[in-house]
């Protein structure tokens, strides 16, 4: 498409448009534990940054590297500088993806991880999700509108051919920055109708969706939250299982990503 005549800018919407049927070049991975960003490091061969493309003093941790006609950054929040632990939850997650984005002007961004499942929902451990919307439970504002803002709920970017392609789950995601679940946070999930429950995803979402990047949600089931067995215990069991899952599921979702536009996901 050709600029108007009269030299006026693209409206955004001509933008998005033109956006949709230009193949997708730059990904950026959202990430948010070591232990599920490694494998996929390993599997595309992904080199780390020496030099940081982020403000000097944070710990983020940049992987990119090339894949067919795709180059791939993988961001992962990296640890904290004094406790030693892996940078988790919604205010890493939105740090990330709003600094990835103003540095790599990514064409598609993809939160990646694991996360908490619902039996009564259809939710099995090793299942993996490509997820439809997103929501936060834990930001309770009782007041008009202000609830609704706290709720955040928002579709995510639509993958109808992957979804079937790869013939994966797909349900709602209800973030939050704890892993075990309040009464409280128990009700704001059941309102959010989510299937399984994170603690980056919707944050990931909030920040991709002030500079309208599409972003996709793939996410493994871990532990069962309405199971028998403690979650803590059951996530650190299954760790190593679902994170591999996780992996090749991301690397077939590569595949089919590989010389598409946004249009035909």
């Amino acid at each position: 498409m050709a600029p108007p005549e009269d030299g006026t800018e693209f409206t955004e919407e001509v933008k998005a448009a033109e956006a949709e049927k230009k193949p997708i070049s730059t990904i950026v991975f959202v990430i948010a534990m070591q232990s599920e960003a490694l494998p996929l490091v390993n599997r595309f061969q992904l080199t780390e940054d020496p030099d940081s493309l982020f403000p000097k003093g944070c710990p983020w941790v940049r992987y990119h590297g090339t894949y067919e006609d795709l180059h791939i950054n993988l961001i992962w929040p990296g640890k904290d500088p004094v406790w030693g632990v892996d940078n988790v939850g919604t205010i890493s997650a939105s740090l990330v993806t709003y600094a990835s984005i103003q540095a790599l002007k990514p064409d598609l961004i993809v939160n990646a991880g694991t996360c908490g499942g619902f039996k009564a929902k259809g939710a099995c451990i090793r299942d993996v999700f490509l997820v439809s919307e997103v929501a936060f439970h834990d930001r309770r504002i009782p007041i008009p509108v202000f609830d609704q803002y706290g709720v955040g709920a928002r579709r995510t970017c639509s993958t109808p051919n992957l979804l079937q392609k790869l013939n994966l789950k797909s349900g709602k995601l209800s973030t939050g920055d704890s892993l075990d679940m309040s009464p409280q946070d128990e009700a704001s999930i059941i309102a959010n109708d989510a299937t399984i429950k994170d603690m980056e995803g919707a944050a990931v979402a909030y920040a991709a969706g002030l500079f309208s990047v599409p972003t996709i949600f793939v996410k493994a089931v871990t532990d069962l939250v309405d199971g028998d067995k403690p979650t803590t215990e059951e996530f650190i069991e299954n760790l190593g299982a679902v994170t591999a899952a996780l992996d090749q599921t991301l690397a077939n979702i590569m595949d089919f990503i590989s010389g598409k536009c946004l249009s035909e996901l």
